[in-house]
């Protein structure tokens, strides 16, 4: 049985319960293991990465526990360090997607990829629904 990671259980705090038990099935049925790098923020936090381009809004699920982006943990080079390419890595990210929305299908939690947005794909954010999650 795979465990977080402390990094992880860090990010983890203050998000939603139900967006928690999504993550934690998906991580038993995920192809290999995955980080949670962000959860729940703060204004300031959100205000920088809207500066920065890294987030489009100020509205982010990310500010009430709604939200969490992950990566996938893949040596792909074998170097022995996780670098930047690895961790968003298209290609690994789009063999999560499936896992995460079939874990929030079988805990009947509705839930939003960043990876299926029309404009500013964002492939390790995960959100839960505004409509069931107003």
């Amino acid at each position: 049985m795979r465990q977080w990671d402390q990094i992880s259980l860090a990010r983890m705090q203050g998000i939603h319960p139900d967006l928690r038990r999504v993550l934690d099935r998906a991580l038993q049925a995920a192809p290999f293991p995955f980080r949670v790098i962000d959860g729940l923020r703060t204004v300031e936090r959100q205000k920088e990465l809207v500066r920065i381009g890294a987030s489009k809004t100020m509205r982010s699920r990310h500010l009430t526990g709604h939200a969490v982006d992950i990566v996938p943990l893949v040596d792909l080079d074998r170097d022995g360090k996780l670098e930047t390419e690895e961790l968003f890595s298209w290609p690994l990210i789009r063999q999560l997607a499936p896992v995460v929305k079939a874990a929030a299908q079988a805990e009947r939690v509705a839930i939003e990829w960043g990876g299926d947005w029309r404009s500013f794909k964002d492939g390790p954010h995960w959100q839960l629904s505004w409509k069931a999650y107003p």
